[in-house]
C-alpha cells in the first residue's frame, strides 16, 4: 500500500521564504542577471563533455597498453559525473536556458550517462526535492536493506559496520541505473501516476526507455568490441568508468543529506511536516567546501545543496552570489544553515554519521 504524501506547514510566522525570495529576486533585478545559466555554463559544457568523450574517442582510435585503457576509462566517469553535475541536472531543472528546447536537449545527456529523463525528473525533481530527507518518501534514503540512512529505517545487525563498506557500493550508483533500477523505478511510477510535467501514455514512456537503453548499450559496449577491442577490456573498462562516475556521484549527493547536523523529520498523526517547506530544506540540507573553487566548478554547486533546493531553477552558476543572501536571511530567523568549511569535514562528518545509525536502536 503506498504511503499518504506528508502535507509542509504552512503557519510561516517567520516569513523567510517571502523574504528570502525578495532579496533573491531583488539582486538578479539590480544586476540586470537571468536565472539561467550564462557564458560561464556554456564554456563549462564543452569543458565536462570534453573530458567524457575525447578519452573515449581515443579508445577506439588508438591501440594503448592496458593501463593505459583504464586510466582514460577512469577519466571518462570523472567526465560522465561531470556532466550528469554540471548540464544534465540543470538542464532537467529548467535552469541550463530560458529556452525550453534547449534546457530538453542538455537534460536529455542524461541518456548518454546511462538514466532516463522521466525516471530522474520524478525521483528527483518531484520526490527528492518535495520529500527532502523524509523516510518512504525521499528515494535517495533508500538502499535497499543494505544502508541504513535514517534513524527511522528499520535496523539490522550487519548496519554495524556500514561505514566501511558503504563506500564500496557506492560506486554502482550509475551501474545500476543502467542495468537494473530504470526499468524499477518506470514500472513503479507510472502505475502510482507520477510525473514531472506532461504526462505521457506509458507506451511512449517504456519505447523511451528501450530504444535509449540499446542506443546507449551499442555506443559503450557494441562499437567498441565491433572496433577490435578485445570483450573482456570492454567489459572491464564499462565497469571502471561507472564506479568512478557512481563513487563521485553517491560521495557528492550524501554530503548534502547524509550528515550529522541534517534531520529526517516525519509527519505527526495528521500527515503533516512540523515546518514549511523551505524552511525544512533548511533542517534537512547542508552545503560544503562553499570556498573551494575547483569543488564549487567540478560539482555543478551541488556543495550550495541548500540554495540549489530552495532555488532549484536557478542555474548553479549563480549559487555562489545568493549564498551569502540566503545565510543572511536564515540568521535573521534563528534558523539553521549546515555548512562544512572543507570537503573533508563533510566526508568525515558523513561516515561518523553512518556509523552512529549502524548502531543498534535503543529500546525506548
Amino acid at each position: 500500500m503506498e504511503i499518504q504524501a506528508p502535507v509542509f506547514s504552512k503557519n510561516d510566522n517567520l516569513k523567510f521564504f517571502r523574504t528570502l525570495n525578495k532579496r533573491v529576486n531583488d539582486y538578479f533585478k539590480e544586476n540586470n542577471l537571468d536565472k539561467t545559466g550564462n557564458w560561464k555554463l556554456h564554456v563549462k559544457t564543452i569543458v565536462m563533455f570534453a573530458l567524457f568523450l575525447t578519452p573515449y574517442f581515443f579508445l577506439l582510435a588508438m591501440d594503448m597498453p592496458f593501463w593505459t585503457y583504464l586510466l582514460l576509462n577512469v577519466v571518462i566517469g570523472v567526465g560522465m559525473a561531470g556532466v550528469g553535475m554540471n548540464v544534465m541536472h540543470d538542464g532537467n531543472h529548467g535552469a541550463y536556458s530560458s529556452k525550453s528546447w534547449v534546457n530538453k536537449v542538455m537534460g536529455g545527456s542524461i541518456y548518454i550517462l546511462a538514466g532516463n529523463v522521466y525516471n530522474w525528473q520524478v525521483q528527483h525533481n518531484v520526490l527528492h526535492h518535495t520529500y527532502t530527507n523524509i523516510l518512504g518518501h525521499d528515494e535517495d534514503l533508500e538502499a535497499g536493506r543494505i544502508l541504513r540512512f535514517s534513524k527511522t529505517a528499520k535496523w539490522y545487525s550487519f548496519h554495524r559496520f556500514q561505514h566501511y563498506y558503504s563506500v564500496f557500493l557506492y560506486g554502482l550508483l550509475t551501474f545500476n541505473w543502467a542495468i537494473t533500477t530504470d526499468f524499477l523505478q518506470m514500472k513503479r511510477y507510472l502505475k502510482r501516476n507520477l510525473s514531472y510535467g506532461e504526462f505521457k501514455k506509458p507506451v511512449i514512456r517504456w519505447t523511451t526507455l528501450i530504444i535509449t537503453k540499446i542506443i546507449y548499450f551499442t555506443i559503450w559496449l557494441a562499437l567498441p568490441m565491433v572496433l577490435g577491442i578485445t570483450w573482456w577490456k570492454v567489459l572491464l573498462g564499462f565497469i571502471v568508468m561507472h564506479y568512478t562516475a557512481g563513487l563521485i556521484l553517491s560521495v557528492v549527493f550524501q554530503l548534502a543529506h547524509v550528515v550529522e547536523d541534517t534531520v529526517n523529520p516525519m509527519p505527526d498523526d495528521n500527515g503533516e511536516i512540523e515546518n514549511t517547506w523551505a524552511i525544512h530544506q533548511l533542517f534537512t540540507t547542508a552545503n560544503f567546501a562553499p570556498k573551494n573553487w575547483i569543488i564549487n566548478y567540478y560539482t555543478g554547486g551541488l556543495n550550495h545543496q541548500i540554495e540549489h533546493h530552495i532555488f532549484p531553477n536557478i542555474s548553479h552558476v549563480h549559487y555562489n552570489k545568493i549564498a551569502e543572501i540566503v545565510k543572511q536571511t536564515a540568521a535573521e530567523c534563528n534558523l539553521p544553515y549546515h555548512e562544512f568549511k572543507t570537503t573533508r569535514a563533510a566526508i568525515a562528518s558523513h561516515f561518523k554519521h553512518l556509523r552512529e545509525l549502524g548502531r543498534k536502536p535503543q529500546l525506548a
